[in-house]
């Protein structure tokens, strides 16, 4: 059994496929077929997995394993979480604007003046771009647009988010309230 310091979510094992103990996995790697590159995947419990093979299909990988020989091994698998450890993976390879999730997640958003509006809890992709879920104590949690106006720092050392809490939609803009108090008549 082996306990990863600082995991990272990098796939989670879907349904059978086959009889040979293949797996559908859907990979949070970049290059979802690099999923074996980055080392063994570890799950939750403890568990530690090879990539034997790995190719793709529509929407994920198809996977074997080392020891997950037959359908009933495979099946027991659906629904795991694999992870591996976050020095496993190429910091060197990143622009200057690319970040891992794994590396946002826990840092806290503040304005200009210091206010903090909550951690990073999640980062989130419905299609239209990334979002940061932001979690401060006795607060809801609020998602605001990962863009370059609403983050407009990142320091990791620090631990801190630099956010614009208008563009952000953490505030309304004072300039766009005042026509809400002073309604116009339609001509």
């Amino acid at each position: 059994m082996t306990k990863l310091e600082n995991p990272v979510l990098m796939a989670t094992i879907g349904a059978a496929q086959g009889l040979r103990g293949e797996v559908r996995v859907k990979s949070y790697a970049e290059d979802p077929t690099a999923l074996g590159d980055y080392g063994n995947l570890h799950s939750g419990d403890g568990r530690v997995f090879e990539v034997l093979e790995i190719r793709e299909a529509k929407n994920v990988v198809i996977v074997r394993f080392r020891g997950i020989n037959d359908r009933t091994a495979a099946e027991a698998l659906n629904g795991l979480e694999l992870f591996i450890e976050r020095d496993n993976l190429p910091d060197d390879d990143l622009d200057e604007d690319e970040f891992f999730y794994a590396d946002l997640e826990g840092l806290e958003a503040v304005d200009g003046t210091g206010k903090s509006y909550g951690s990073v809890t999640g980062i989130f992709d419905f299609g239209a771009g990334d979002l940061l879920e932001l979690k401060g104590p006795g607060r809801r949690p609020v998602l605001i647009p990962f863009t370059e106006w609403s983050v407009l720092e990142i320091d990791l050392e620090a631990g801190r988010l630099l956010v614009d809490p208008v563009a952000a939609g953490l505030v309304e803009d004072k300039d766009e309230s005042l026509g809400k108090q002073f309604p116009t008549k339609r001509k």
